[in-house]
């Protein structure tokens, strides 16, 4: 396929090639040569032709951007591939020229030539989705015990670990790696069916040759032809949607906290990467760009195949066309945000001292909850709650710490005195005390996270 200069600016060599026309066409005529191969093993070809067949079946051998153009008039790209491919028979063998294709439609060679470069796909996404989980459970591990602002409707709100809100990125992608795994079990199948899927051209023979093929290609064999139920391969679209959708995420969270007003993380920089041309200062989040782009873009790809799925009777007029038009799409966006995220994290900043000052800013205030907490067990939840709120306002009037108003106030009162413990009390104003808990849930979910990591990296997935 060709794709714009902005389309590849977002996407990646690799996925633009596996989705390439000249890789389509060779997984059209693989399928054809496939056929031929089948039907000679159950003996509705002549051997000699099956061969002759496959010896034509390079996509070398054709003008390529002709068979395309030519497909727009058809309104097949199958129609003209297989009058060429006919062609090319019959140079060498006019009666095997009569064999070719036979028995099955356009749409058999067309989904069946998707299944092959999407199982391709998968496994870009897959090395992808490795190396960018490994790369997050690496940092989760060394930050487990980091303080960092948690932040909610985009305001600092308490203390958690940067370990946990890294642990957080992670798990959504590890999820999606053993799911993807899992849809494309069902989806990556032969489609095999003849005009109306019942493969009346081959009888008796037909699940026989439908069973041959599916060995030859390494794919499923389909219960009947799926020409219009869409379901399993357009939920193995959408699983690709929401992989992007969490990789947006990841992205969002990381050009957050690269802002310069907050730079606790930052992208890796030089040799040009994020730089701006008239504001030296910048270092912008190139990767967070692309994959937010990326990401932004997924929504309308997922619902065009979602839309397409009422298609009728047995064969669509229209929608199966667009379903096949916005399905390379999907893959483009996953692979280009997980290729930039990978290389965000592969040296990605981290900056711990950064995020302390950021929680220092706050004068204390995002341990009032835990202080008011403390209080109410002595003096009951109404006054705890009173004194901390006229002791906030008198830190925000005075840019003073918390801890110390606080203190002040129970130094102040004789019998608070008596009955708190004010090294505990001061105690609780410590980021690094402040984090345990997340501390604690993070190190629990990491280890499953890493073992079913583990996991996924020993099996090997259908796509290899």
């Amino acid at each position: 396929m060709s794709v714009s200069i902005f389309d590849s600016f977002l996407t990646t060599p690799d996925m633009i090639a596996v989705f390439d026309d000249a890789a389509i066409v060779q997984a059209m005529l693989r399928f054809e040569q496939a056929l031929a191969t089948a039907q000679a093993a159950e003996g509705l070809v002549p051997a000699a032709a099956a061969r002759a067949i496959g010896a034509v079946c390079s996509a070398q051998l054709y003008d390529i951007g002709a068979i395309v153009t030519a497909g727009r008039r058809a309104g097949s790209l199958a129609i003209p591939l297989v009058k060429e491919l006919t062609k090319a028979v019959a140079l060498y063998d006019a009666d095997a020229a009569t064999h070719v294709h036979w028995g099955s439609t356009s749409q058999d060679v067309i989904d069946t030539a998707m299944v092959l470069a999407t199982r391709d796909a998968l496994q870009l996404l897959d090395d992808g989705l490795h190396d960018l989980s490994g790369h997050l459970l690496q940092l989760a591990a060394r930050h487990l015990a980091t303080p960092v602002l948690a932040r909610t409707l985009m305001q600092p709100a308490q203390v958690t670990s940067f370990g946990f809100k890294l642990t957080g990125w992670l798990a959504p992608l590890v999820r999606a790696r053993a799911r993807l795994r899992e849809c494309a079990g069902r989806a990556l199948q032969l489609q095999l069916g003849g005009a109306v899927g019942t493969l009346a051209v081959m009888g008796e023979n037909g699940p026989a040759v439908a069973a041959r093929m599916a060995a030859d290609l390494h794919l499923k064999l389909a219960d009947a032809a799926w020409h219009t139920q869409r379901d399993e391969w357009v939920r193995l679209g959408l699983e690709v949607a929401v992989l992007t959708g969490s990789l947006g995420k990841i992205a969002t969270d990381l050009a957050l906290l690269a802002q310069g007003e907050i730079a606790e993380l930052a992208e890796p920089s030089g040799n040009g990467r994020g730089g701006s041309s008239a504001m030296p200062h910048k270092r912008n989040p190139v990767s967070c760009m692309i994959a937010l782009a990326a990401a932004t873009r997924t929504p309308h790809h997922a619902a065009a195949l979602l839309s397409g799925m009422g298609q009728q009777h047995e064969r669509g007029l229209g929608n199966w066309q667009a379903e096949l038009a916005e399905w390379p799409g999907l893959f483009l966006s996953a692979h280009g945000a997980l290729n930039a995220l990978n290389d965000a994290f592969a040296a990605l900043a981290v900056d711990p001292a950064r995020m302390l000052r950021n929680i220092d800013a706050l004068q204390g205030l995002v341990f009032a909850e835990a202080a008011s907490i403390y209080l109410a067990a002595t003096i009951g939840r109404p006054n705890a709650h009173a004194l901390l709120e006229q002791l906030t306002q008198q830190v925000v009037a005075t840019g003073r710490p918390l801890a110390d108003v606080l203190g002040d106030a129970v130094e102040a009162d004789p019998q608070l005195r008596a009955k708190l413990d004010l090294a505990h009390l001061k105690s609780l104003f410590d980021p690094v005390a402040a984090s345990v808990p997340a501390h604690k849930l993070a190190a629990r979910q990491l280890l499953g996270l890493r073992d079913r990591a583990a996991e996924l990296d020993s099996v090997q997935p259908l796509y290899k």
